[in-house]
């Protein structure tokens, strides 16, 4: 039976998470929404404190908090800032991540241990002009040539590709398609301008692209044709941390709601008195319980290793809706204030919306939660 419990060790990483994210990334939120960026000392400080490794363990420089103890960073940034969780998201559990699990010893001594430091910035690039949903129809190749890879192609939406300077990339091979460590700054390989967008704005995206860009054979991932299956996996710790970040978001909503609905009057008294908005609140909160428990059940799983790709899923396509259905009632409770860019409320609202599109569609997420389904009959 699962009971969610935190240890010591836990609670007191979420206490510093939480003051970091109260005392100097949530004053500062609307401020990297209209800069559209990230101030550097920020995302020094994020890596001075721990955020970027606590994932991994302790010999590749983490502090071995595992899949909980980052669900636990990114429900506390979520509440503050959702482009900075954004930001981290990319950078851990799908950037390094990718190279964690498919680098051998030496290339995880080299990368991972200055990626979870923070010294480093890592990108996942797989997403292409043909290759959305439809992750397999990559053009990007990839071809042997002596002791080395040569890549060209292009990417898209690849967040944090501006400025990151370790890339997971994935290429087709000749027997299928490959991963590989590729480093800012190869010759023949770029960055485009940071793409204009709606919500996170101060998540940082922009194409990539690959012209002859040589890379040694050692810097490869999980072995030539292993790529997909690497992705996949790595998406499954990818949609744990988007969850996590979203229930943030939500927490935040519902406490703002329930303040400003216990401030604001009509006909003489409190809007919270009234069933309309008792019964938004109520939504709300029951959305929380559930997503709380899907996403730490699902991260205790993680840790356990065990197979998740459908739970993984579940977290993903749930707690993003949830997020949607929150942030839009909080804009009714708010009503015209809600609206307005002085308050919060607002730029929830934009950023929300894309967590039901990047790292897999909530169509997708059904896709693989049902086919799982069917091929355990029915047993879940």
């Amino acid at each position: 039976m699962f009971e969610l419990t935190f240890t010591e060790e836990q609670t007191m990483l979420r206490e510093m998470v939480r003051d970091f994210a109260d005392n100097e990334l949530k004053p500062i939120a609307s401020q990297i929404d209209e800069n559209e960026a990230i101030p550097m000392e920020i995302i020094r400080k994020i890596g001075e404190l721990g955020i970027l490794g606590a994932a991994f363990p302790i010999e590749y420089g983490g502090s071995g908090f595992g899949e909980v103890g980052y669900c636990i960073i990114q429900e506390e940034i979520g509440r503050a800032c959702l482009s900075t969780a954004t930001f981290i998201g990319a950078h851990v559990s799908i950037g390094t991540n990718a190279i964690y699990i498919g680098g051998s010893e030496e290339i995880r001594k080299k990368y991972v241990v200055p990626l979870a430091s923070g010294e480093k910035v890592a990108a996942f690039a797989l997403t292409e002009e043909r290759a959305g949903s439809d992750a397999f129809d990559l053009r990007t190749k990839a071809e042997p040539d002596g002791d080395d890879w040569v890549i060209n192609g292009e990417k898209q939406w690849i967040t944090n590709g501006p400025f990151a300077d370790t890339f997971s990339v994935f290429a087709r091979t000749p027997r299928g398609i490959t991963a590989f460590v590729v480093e800012k700054g190869t010759p023949g390989f770029a960055s485009g301008a940071p793409e204009k967008k709606m919500g996170i704005r101060g998540s940082k995206t922009s194409s990539l692209t690959f012209d002859n860009v040589r890379v040694p054979k050692e810097n490869m991932l999980g072995g030539e044709g292993r790529g997909f299956l690497l992705a996949m996996k790595t998406l499954d710790a990818g949609r744990l941390g988007l969850g996590a970040a979203c229930m943030g978001a939500c927490k935040e909503l519902l406490q703002l709601s329930t303040k400003y609905a216990k401030e604001r009057k009509q006909f003489g008294e409190p809007i919270a008195n009234f069933q309309a908005i008792q019964f938004m609140l109520a939504e709300m909160a029951t959305l929380i319980y559930t997503s709380e428990s899907l996403v730490y059940r699902t991260a205790v799983l993680y840790d356990k290793h065990e197979m998740l790709s459908r739970q993984s899923a579940m977290v993903k396509l749930f707690v993003s809706e949830a997020l949607d259905k929150c942030v839009d009632y909080a804009m009714q409770i708010h009503g015209g204030m809600g609206f307005s860019r002085e308050m919060p409320i607002e730029r929830f609202y934009r950023d929300a919306r894309i967590n039901r599109i990047f790292e897999g569609t909530s169509e997708i997420q059904k896709l693989v939660i049902a086919r799982d389904i069917i091929k355990r009959n029915g047993i879940v």
